[in-house]
């Protein structure tokens, strides 16, 4: 009786394992009939410009994860069009002491900022795809003509537009500005 009752046990436990792990998606299984354009960010696509977003399919409906997807999507392609980024790294390391008593400090601190301004015309859905876990990707494309005339149309307005000389000023100050941070915090150093 004794032995039935471990069996039975065993045998329990051993289907709810099983159970639980037929039942959870592993990462690799995710993607496994994925498009390339998902794992790759839309770079396969061969003329133009492409960019992929994703949302997990909601409660509110195909329509608004969709409309979600479809707006990561744009901004990543408006990222690939044009991107201020401001950056700024500091690191500091200093030695005390000789020997078995010397000590190391070392401070490294990093600041990044991204700000994309584009106007996207012409971009359109190229493609869609469910994954298993229900999270949508759409693969959003703008043609190689209508990405020429837009980014000639851009240069033509920026060169004619007087805010475009304030914001070279602009540009050369945050320079000038960061400059002076590594001057402060390196100056000693620099001679060295």
């Amino acid at each position: 009786m004794k032995q039935l009752f471990v069996l039975v046990t065993v045998l329990v436990f051993a289907l709810f394992f099983l159970g639980g792990c037929a039942s959870t998606p592993s990462t690799v299984d995710e993607y496994e009939d994925a498009p390339s354009w998902v794992l790759d960010g839309g770079s396969s696509v061969e003329e133009g410009s492409a960019a992929v977003g994703s949302a997990k399919i909601s409660k509110a409906g195909m329509n608004f994860t969709r409309t979600e997807a479809l707006a990561y999507a744009r901004d990543e392609l408006a990222k690939q069009l044009g991107v201020k980024v401001k950056n700024m790294v500091k690191n500091f390391t200093q030695s005390t002491g000789i020997g078995d008593d010397e000590t190391v400090d070392k401070v490294s601190s990093q600041v990044s900022t991204q700000v994309t301004k584009e106007t996207i015309s012409g971009s359109r859905q190229k493609d869609i795809w469910i994954s298993p876990s229900k999270d949508l990707y759409v693969l959003v494309y703008i043609d190689s003509e209508t990405l020429k005339a837009s980014v000639k149309n851009s240069v033509q307005t920026s060169m004619k537009n007087e805010a475009a000389l304030w914001q070279q000023f602009q540009a050369k100050k945050a320079y000038d500005d960061l400059d002076k941070e590594i001057e402060k915090e390196f100056g000693a150093y620099k001679n060295q």
